[in-house]
């Protein structure tokens, strides 16, 4: 069976535009994954530990057969193989992705939870998820993103970086 997953990817270390690109493609070549959209890409302020780059963030969506802790093990296994290292919590780093929802579910394990239990508070990843898909509702809060994003004081932190148009997906790939 076929689910519907939406992911979260920011970098701000390196070349940040280089590991979106490479974190989209090691994505794309994953059996039973098919990235099938990607939002525009937004730079945006760090949260947490403020003294550092800004962020390039974007959202995937993705079409999977792989259950969700299969496809947690796949992003850390990008995030490795970008080297990310896990040094200060929300610190600088070459790459994060975070599964934020997958299908409608509410899914809790000792490793993940989703949807993803921060998504909701900030404007980084709301803005390009409702980008792909602005009729989204949180599963648990049952209430639309969108009302939710409207409500957040960050939403200056976040903005449009590189516009999504007809081939942007081609071009993260390439």
């Amino acid at each position: 069976m076929t689910s519907l997953a939406y992911l979260s990817l920011g970098s701000n270390q390196g070349e940040p535009f280089v590991n979106l690109k490479e974190a989209v493609a090691q994505l794309d070549e994953i059996e039973g994954i098919q990235v099938s959209r990607v939002s525009s890409i937004y730079e945006t302020d760090p949260v947490g530990v403020t003294e550092q780059n800004a962020f390039l963030n974007l959202a995937a969506q993705v079409e999977t057969t792989l259950t969700p802790e299969e496809l947690l093990i796949v992003c850390q296994t990008i995030e490795n193989n970008l080297g990310r290292k896990r040094v200060v919590r929300w610190g600088p780093r070459t790459i994060d992705l975070d599964i934020l929802m997958y299908n409608a579910d509410q899914y809790r394990s000792k490793s993940l939870t989703i949807p993803h239990p921060r998504m909701h508070e900030r404007s980084f990843v709301l803005v390009p998820l409702l980008e792909l898909n602005p009729d989204l509702v949180h599963p648990e809060l049952n209430v639309s993103l969108k009302q939710l994003q409207q409500t957040l004081m960050d939403q200056d932190g976040v903005r449009l970086w590189k516009k999504n148009h007809s081939n942007l997906l081609a071009g993260l790939r390439s």
